[in-house]
């Protein structure tokens, strides 16, 4: 949601304020900031805040009269970036037991370790969703983006729901969404985000939200497949993520030694993902291309290490060290999309230029190299230096902008510009599995 933002402000009638449940999936883009879930204010006296502080630790603020009524801030760090998270705030002020009146659940799982822990009082007032006050969804209102995504998002106006409610474990004990949960949302209650970027109400109140501050894109990136991404985790300088880590801008033109990897590799199945040249910057060796998922973000593509594999954007190919030149015909301007087809199953890696490939990945023949490592795990590697490239990996999307014409895909996982070499998937949680 990077600069954008959902807000809603209900009319009268609220079922009641005392009772609320918050339940959301979400992935993290960036960790080294603070990033606002919920946000619902009347004031700075009267306002409360659900939110990923810079810390990594998770955060549920709510203010009345100028002072804390209530404080859990956690003990946990939420700093995976490949990862959904289902977060539950369940709330009822009137119970007697302190700890009782709000519950957080992460995947399924009551939350009970804070380095902070104030209770709400007895029948406290929450903000969650108080009559003529906007709440704002991915924001502070101006500022404090959520970078990343967010999905089945649910606010309940009047009932205390458990995680159970909107999740459940699957036969491998994986905890998965309740696409159609059995709740009463109450009168200021909404449902949104359901399997897409919708913000009209699916609960059947009609309470739509509005969005604000930018574009709200689609992803085919959700808790049942998570797609890969680059990888802001790996401690590389020179390098701005943003897209929820698909787009990858380098900000030194001589720092030669400055790559990244994806968040997800692969050491068996085929897979296929395209990289749009989007700004040349002014050096014309960025490259793009495959590495071990574990190689040293300082490692440059010239070195002989073995199953590094890339083509830079003047059209040279490096395999292990050893240099090509005019590998693809014609060389990569501004606008242009790479393909990468990964054969792991047998050991072999092809690339193509705007739906032409060197070679062909279904018959295996002719590619840019055979004998990718048995048993390595292999990730997509890019070093921008001071370019910019945009990665799909089966979102649909470059950057926030949707593919032109989507291609066909046999797999039925992922939308790419191009057509999928047959037998051939996305790097996702569901690829890896098929």
């Amino acid at each position: 949601m990077a600069s954008t933002y959902l807000s809603r402000t209900p009319g009268t009638g609220q079922t009641s304020r005392t009772k609320g449940t918050l339940s959301v999936w979400l992935k993290r883009a960036k960790t080294d900031e603070e990033d606002f879930i919920f946000y619902g204010y009347e004031g700075s006296a009267n306002r409360m805040k659900i939110t990923f502080l810079p810390s990594g630790k998770l955060q549920i603020n709510s203010i009345q009269a100028g002072s804390n009524h209530l404080v859990y801030e956690t003990n946990r760090l939420f700093r995976d970036t490949s990862a959904w998270y289902h977060i539950v705030i369940a709330i009822d002020t009137t119970l007697a037991t302190a700890g009782d009146r709000c519950r957080l659940y992460v995947n399924g799982v009551e939350e009970t370790s804070f380095s902070t822990e104030t209770h709400f009082s007895q029948n406290d007032l929450h903000f969650l969703t108080e009559d003529n006050r906007t709440i704002y969804i991915g924001s502070q209102g101006t500022g404090n983006y959520f970078d990343g995504s967010m999905s089945h998002y649910h606010l309940i106006d009047g009932t205390q729901y458990q995680a159970s409610d909107f999740g459940e474990y699957d036969a491998n004990g994986v905890w998965k969404i309740k696409t159609s949960p059995s709740v009463t949302y109450g009168n200021h209650g909404f449902f949104i985000l359901k399997d897409g970027n919708s913000v009209t109400d699916q609960s059947g109140q009609s309470n739509n939200l509005t969005v604000g501050g930018g574009t709200l894109t689609n992803t085919e990136d959700c808790p049942s497949s998570v797609f890969a991404t680059m990888n802001p985790l790996v401690p590389t300088s020179s390098l701005n993520f943003s897209n929820g880590n698909t787009t990858l801008t380098g900000t030194n033109a001589t720092n030669y030694s400055s790559n990244n990897t994806s968040t997800l590799g692969a050491s068996s199945g085929k897979y296929y993902f395209e990289i749009e040249y989007d700004t040349a910057g002014s050096n014309v060796s960025p490259s793009v291309g495959i590495s071990p998922i574990s190689i040293s973000p300082t490692t440059n593509p010239t070195a002989a290490v073995t199953d590094f594999i890339v083509i830079t954007m003047q059209n040279q190919i490096y395999v292990e060290g050893t240099n090509s030149a005019s590998y693809l015909g014609s060389t990569p301007t501004t606008g242009d999309i790479i393909q990468i087809a990964l054969d792991m199953d047998n050991g072999k890696v092809f690339f193509g230029l705007n739906g032409t490939f060197v070679g062909d990945p279904v018959a295996g023949t002719g590619g840019a190299f055979s004998g990718i490592t048995s048993g390595e795990t292999i990730a997509l590697n890019i070093r921008p230096l001071n370019a910019v490239f945009k990665c799909n990996f089966g979102n649909g999307y470059f950057g926030t902008t949707a593919v032109a014409s989507a291609g066909t895909n046999a797999s039925g996982i992922g939308i790419f510009e191009y057509d999928v070499p047959t037998g051939f998937t996305a790097l996702s949680t569901k690829g890896l599995n098929l």
